[in-house]
């Protein structure tokens, strides 16, 4: 069995593509790998040339237009897989998911469909969501064109404010070039269904602007297609609430309005930027290179397009621009554990006294995160020795774009031994001592959305362990301090409040332990007082076992809100997600609600199952935030762990242990070491040979 940390174990720590292969490829994994730059452009332009679709390019032109917003990979069905991968059936049609915005309409939506058969689409079909719901043309995503005519609308707005703005902040809207204000948007986009009135937070356009707000948020109401009729219903101004434009202007103009007067920000050192500033106590050099990986014998993983191997792991990888990293066709020894293992979702609810504030709750699929990786940086986001992988994504945009060095793979030395022991003679020497240096593989990728970096890994062990890991880094998400701000964040800066907020992670893990039919089971653990057998009267506490079946659900809301750490479903092809990209501008109605994944109550016994796992942490800002988060401290993820699935420990296979023997015990001044690598690992490690002397004397 495999334990889920729960059964693979879910242990909670609590504290792809590059242009892939082509559908033709020979290596069966290639019917999970995301679609190539020409797989994109040829059903862009397949769908492009459908009269009866009548699309527009994506940019430029009216909202109220059709447009092909998000082409992607339409993974084929498990069943369709099996066969081809296990039983030597047909090769799955390959097929793209395209999501289409039908806004020169009488009844504008959002439609998706199936594309196919790639590399040369010459059809479509719907794709319907569970009970045939429809998407709402509100409860889509924002584009580029939207925003731009936001921004426009904004400007045009705010120019009864100009005066206020200039002696407040130094800055301004009106004919900016330099010294210029910009803003940051918030979801969800109203209070109920079919709404789209945003509140945008108005910053200051520096360096690291997400912490330089100007203490004014706009309500925009931006719901018509026509952006003339587009309207500012309210303001918020230092603590203070004001019903229009006009009102706030007449008010700073009387002079009763109290002004939040910025200081000028200075030109080097800003309190948000990256540039070094002070020394540390200790004297420790920061000026030169710190500790490097290495590959001294070279790479010991394999990669062949989007599939890769491991010591005994082999799987399928992709990133799909919605929501990020997929795994597919997980196997140790040759033998399938997982069938797909995918991020689904990413949110952070947040609490504040400003309007923005007690609105945010962002759920970062409906931002396309997948499509949010952009490049990493050799050396700091992954090592030097790493693999790096480009991406090409086609989402809002006109033709394929590909992002350089989107994911990387790379093998981490732990620092810490996988196993060891040191077997004490207790006369000052040793039997042996025995170890196993601690290594992973970690295939990792970023998502930058808006302020927050989230990093994703997923991490292969030599022993059968896998770990599914994020660190959330980048700018918190900042609103303009005011005294009564206080009971939900931090002060983190003069003008600047850290608002207090839950990050919560969703994934699916699709387990095909020997086999599809799995059945869910917990143990409890309690404590027990029996007689003692050996002495008559004594009695003994001890731990006892026990086993039960259920399963509690994390997304019961349709939000989705999490209630639970784990919940396990039958699995079924009409609920690929437990989220949806529309879930954000919608979160009232949404057409993926997870909450109708668990109320049909089917049985998890011998079934093919799914555990849906939600891992988070509470975040209270607070001064060492800036200029950003950092990661130590700001790690979630989950372990999947054999649970006597195996004979012994896997990690056996390598050929990397060390075991030092005395040959002259107790005295220990011959030692017989056995190594199954060479004597040394190369120029970047040190350069001595290894020694042991294992002795303890007294002096």
């Amino acid at each position: 069995m495999w334990l889920l940390g729960l059964p693979w174990a879910l242990a909670l720590l609590v504290s792809v593509a590059s242009s892939g292969p082509s559908a033709d490829a020979p290596d069966p994994e290639s019917i999970f790998a995301d679609l190539s730059a020409e797989e994109l452009r040829a059903v862009r332009t397949f769908l492009m040339g459908r009269p009866e679709l009548g699309l527009s390019p994506s940019q430029g032109g009216p909202l109220a237009k059709n447009s092909l917003f998000l082409v992607e990979l339409l993974p084929p069905k498990k069943r369709s897989a099996l066969r081809f991968l296990e039983h030597g059936g047909p090769r799955p049609r390959r097929e793209a998911r395209a999501i289409v915005f039908f806004g020169a309409q009488a009844e504008p939506n959002v439609t998706e469909l199936a594309v196919g058969p790639l590399p040369r689409p010459s059809s479509y079909r719907l794709l319907a969501f569970k009970g045939g719901r429809a998407v709402p043309f509100s409860a889509r995503p924002m584009t580029r064109l939207e925003y731009e005519l936001l921004h426009e609308a904004l400007v045009a707005a705010m120019a009864p404010l100009e005066p206020l703005l200039l002696e407040a902040t130094g800055f301004g809207f009106q004919n900016c070039s330099e010294r210029c204000l910009t803003f940051s948007d918030i979801a969800p986009r109203g209070l109920g269904p079919g709404e789209r009135r945003t509140w945008l937070v108005i910053q200051r356009f520096v360096e690291g602007y997400f912490l330089h707000p100007a203490g004014l948020e706009v309500l925009l109401d931006h719901r018509d297609p026509d952006p003339r009729r587009w309207a500012v219903r309210q303001l918020w101004y230092n603590g203070r609430y004001f019903g229009s434009v006009r009102e706030l202007a007449e008010s700073h103009a009387r002079g009763t309005l109290p002004l939040a007067r910025l200081p000028e920000p200075p030109a080097r050192h800003l309190f948000s930027s990256y540039e070094p500033r002070g020394r540390f106590a200790s004297g420790t050099p920061t000026d030169v290179h710190g500790a490097k990986v290495c590959e001294p014998q070279g790479r010991r993983y394999r990669l062949r397009g989007n599939r890769l191997e491991y010591g005994g792991w082999s799987l399928a990888f992709r990133l799909r621009s919605s929501a990020g990293l997929q795994l597919f066709d997980v196997r140790f020894g040759g033998e399938r554990v997982a069938y797909e293992l995918s991020v689904q979702e990413a949110i952070a609810f947040y609490g504040g006294h400003s309007p923005a504030a007690m609105q945010t709750k962002y759920m970062d699929a409906g931002w396309a995160m997948g499509a949010s990786s952009y490049e990493l940086a050799r050396g700091v986001d992954c090592p030097e020795t790493a693999t790096f992988l480009d991406a090409y994504h086609l989402l809002d945009a006109d033709g394929p774009v590909r992002f350089r060095h989107a994911l990387c793979v790379f093998e981490l030395p732990m620092g810490v031994p996988l196993r060891r022991h040191f077997d004490n003679d207790f006369q000052g020497g040793f039997h042996f001592y025995a170890g196993l240096e601690g290594r992973a593989l970690v295939l990792r990728t970023t998502s930058t959305v808006y302020n927050y970096d989230y990093i994703w890994d997923f991490l292969l062990y030599p022993n059968g362990v896998l770990e599914a890991k994020v660190h959330a880094t980048g700018y918190i998400h900042a609103t303009f301090y005011t005294p009564e701000g206080r009971r939900y964040g931090s002060r983190v800066h003069s003008h600047l409040l850290g608002n207090i907020h839950t990050h919560l992670v969703h994934y699916k893990v699709d387990l095909d332990v020997a086999g599809s039919g799995n059945s869910f089971e917990t143990m409890d653990i309690r404590f027990e007082n029996i007689s003692n057998p050996w002495s008559a009267g004594a009695r003994v506490w001890g731990e006892q076992g026990r086993g039960g079946t259920g399963t509690r659900c994390p997304w019961a809301d349709p939000t989705p809100c999490p209630r639970y750490h784990l919940a396990v479903t039958r699995r079924h092809e009409n609920e690929p997600s437990s989220s949806s990209i529309y879930t954000q501008n919608d979160p009232w109605d949404p057409p993926v609600t997870f909450e109708n994944f668990i109320r049909d109550n089917e049985t998890i016994e011998d079934q093919d199952l799914v555990a849906w796992v939600t891992v988070g942490f509470l975040h209270v800002p607070h001064a060492e935030d800036i200029p950003n988060t950092a990661t130590p401290g700001n790690a979630v993820g989950f372990f999947l762990r054999p649970f006597n699935f195996f004979n012994e420990d896997p990690s056996v296979a390598s050929r990397a242990p060390l075991i030092v023997r005395p040959l002259d015990p107790p005295a220990c001044s011959r030692l017989e070491i056995q190594r199954w690598t060479p004597p040394s690992a190369g120029a970047c490690v040190h350069p001595e040979p290894f020694s042991y002397n294992g002795t303890y004397r007294q002096v």
